[in-house]
């Protein structure tokens, strides 16, 4: 549990810190997601989720 908690909390460090660092700019992003197919949205969710697969069979190994 504890390991599990370290995780999350990095994960939103790492989540925070575009927001933190420019928020206009994150708003921008977020704007244009919004106009892309979800046909681009789901492709973009599948390679997201391998790669973070991939990154934690190899952090794991």
């Amino acid at each position: 549990m504890k390991f599990f908690l370290a995780v999350l909390g990095t994960v939103l460090i790492i989540e925070g810190i575009p927001w933190f660092l420019s928020p206009r700019g994150m708003k921008k992003m977020y704007i244009s997601i919004f106009a892309l197919p979800d046909g681009q949205l789901r492709t973009l969710g599948l390679v997201s989720m391998l790669a973070g697969l991939l990154i934690v069979y190899v952090a794991t190994r």
